[in-house]
């Protein structure tokens, strides 16, 4: 007798794992309901359909050859029985059934199971903020929210919009509004975009990047109200410390894990607030799997459970739930909190733990920011990327990346992905066999690179400051010398200007040594910190007992800076 597979939700890992069920068991009778109307849509993509890079809003629900994957194709090509429009109301564990809904007429029906999983998604956060239920303040979570965002975006006057938090879907619809010629502003309750994945000196960078496009961007500010007009539209949004104009808003805020059906059935729900399962996707009922955003995930570094929605996890759940229940344990490992996005052609990537978690881990870290051209600096379209590597102390083992800029940011990304995965230390990377051609990278890959800085640090050649920790000695007044190595052309085009910065280039470093106090901590920093830690290296041979150099020189610092004569 063929095993009855009851799935509930059809988007990511619902639809992975019918269809990989019916790939290893051909005669299982596979189900799925789906509470909306499209299936197995790349919702990740709804920023670029709003922004006009395709027109047509079904290729999100495509196959790579062009077929849509509605109910005719589950059937016809996967063998799969599915009702949309459906939604699940209560799970009978004891009788292994299931009571839905039809949500057009209103008819019931149950649904029997022998394995049933859950693959309830996410629900976009909005928070209790009085004037939230205005015209025009939108999610963007479903096709349908995507198609009402663009709708109005287009047809209806819209000329200013407030982005309301600043995490990925927040900065990619940055792009998609500016393209429709609409001003943005981004309200932040964090003090820099993407606090989620990015430390607080890559944020910085970020920060000044997105202001520099025109975005009005307000870092530590929490939306207290929206105001609204006759007709009941948006049009201010109040924070703690300002008004801004609004004739859209887009709440941004993140997502909770959709876990309903799961509490009223007693499953067992995780510290992060979503769905405890074990290594298969079991939940606490071992006839029930869970998996996608309802899912906690454990992350492959600190064993640590938490909540990390992405569409490709999901698709990943899908694929161990298949095997488990077709008899292959395929155990899901978890995941490295990988997340990459893009605004402007800037790149923002980050895989495994920031340096402000790994020391909440317990972590002794030790961290390099190495900036540099991605391909040599004579190959046509070479562009810059900032890499932050964040190491263990104890084991030199590579915990965490944090990569920035025009050029290819993916590729290094992955890079670090595959490495960590492995247990990989700087060592372990700085002689990793990369492919090396001028138009790929350079000779020396960033990323080998930032690894042979780490491996200096980490064996006490090298002593380096991070950007953001020189800006607080600057701050709190602490007494240094701010020692700038670069050219004299250099530092009229662009230099950081504090009373304590003194210009000696490298190349006069030695010759003027005596002009230096022996009895005063020195900063060196350059361009990138190469001739940073070169001056080290300098002062460090003539007697000079506290010298470290700024990680990744000017192109790494996010703060003010002035140039010209």
């Amino acid at each position: 007798m063929s095993c009855k597979v009851l799935i509930i939700g059809g988007v990511a890992a619902g639809a992975k794992t019918a269809s990989r069920i019916k790939r290893r068991d051909p005669k299982a009778d596979v189900t799925i309901i789906e509470q909306g109307e499209i299936l197995s849509y790349a919702a990740c993509g709804l920023p670029f359909f709003i922004e006009d890079l395709f027109e047509d809003y079904k290729e999100l629900t495509k196959t790579p050859v062009g077929v849509i994957r509605d109910i005719n194709f589950f059937k016809n090509v996967k063998g799969v029985n599915v009702y949309t429009k459906t939604k699940a109301e209560k799970i009978d564990r004891t009788n292994k059934t299931v009571l839905a809904t039809n949500t057009e007429t209103g008819a019931q029906q149950e649904f029997k199971y022998d394995k049933l999983v859950l693959a309830t998604g996410s629900y976009p956060f909005i928070p209790p903020i009085e004037g939230a239920d205005l015209n025009n303040i939108f999610k963007l979570s479903t096709i349908e929210d995507g198609l009402a965002i663009k709708e109005k975006t287009a047809n209806s006057g819209i000329k200013k919009v407030v982005i309301v938090g600043a995490g990925l879907i927040g900065i990619e619809m940055i792009e998609a509004f500016k393209k429709h010629d609409i001003d943005v502003s981004v309200v932040e309750m964090q003090g820099w975009p993407l606090p989620a994945l990015l430390d607080p000196e890559m944020g910085y960078l970020v920060s000044a990047f997105l202001k520099s496009k025109g975005v009005n961007l307000l870092t530590s500010e929490t939306v207290v109200k929206f105001e609204g007009d006759s007709s009941g539209n948006v049009k201010k949004v109040i924070t703690g410390n300002n008004e801004l104009d609004a004739d859209m808003v887009l709440m941004s805020i993140g997502v909770r894990p959709s876990t309903d059906l799961a509490k009223e059935a007693n499953l067992k729900i995780g510290t992060t607030g979503a769905i405890e399962v074990n290594e298969y996707m079991q939940t606490s009922d071992p006839d029930i799997y869970a998996g996608g955003d309802c899912a906690e995930n454990v992350h492959r570094l600190t064993g640590v459970k938490f909540f990390s929605p992405m569409g490709s996890t999901a698709n990943k759940h899908g694929r161990t739930i298949a095997d488990h229940i077709t008899g292959l344990n395929t155990p899901f490992p978890g995941v490295l909190g990988t997340g990459i996005c893009q605004v402007f052609g800037y790149k923002i990537g980050r895989t495994g733990l920031s340096e402000t978690d790994a020391i909440n881990q317990g972590y002794d870290v030790e961290t390099v920011i190495t900036p540099a051209p991605d391909k040599p600096h004579f190959y046509p379209g070479s562009a810059p990327i900032i890499i932050k590597l964040v190491a263990d102390k104890r084991t030199a083992k590579i915990i965490g990346t944090q990569i920035l800029g025009m050029g290819d940011v993916a590729k290094r990304v992955d890079v670090v992905v595959t490495a960590m995965s492995f247990g990989a230390t700087a060592e372990d990377v700085f002689n990793l066999d990369l492919a090396y051609a001028p138009p790929f990278s350079p000779a020396l890959d960033n990323i080998i690179t930032a690894a042979h800085v780490m491996d200096n640090k980490l064996k006490g050649l090298a002593r380096g400051i991070s950007p953001l920790s020189v800006k607080k000695k600057i701050d709190n007044n602490e007494d240094f010398l701010f020692l700038d190595v670069r050219t004299p052309q250099e530092y009229e085009e662009t230099r950081i200007p504090y009373p304590n910065v003194k210009l000696i280039p490298l190349g006069k470093l030695r010759g003027e040594l005596e002009s230096l106090p022996k009895n005063r901590e020195i900063i060196t920093f350059c361009k990138i910190s190469l001739r940073g830690y070169e001056a080290q290296r300098i002062l460090d041979a003539n007697g000079f007992k506290d010298v470290r150099f700024m990680d990744g020189g000017i192109l790494a610092w996010p703060f003010e800076k002035e140039s010209g004569r």
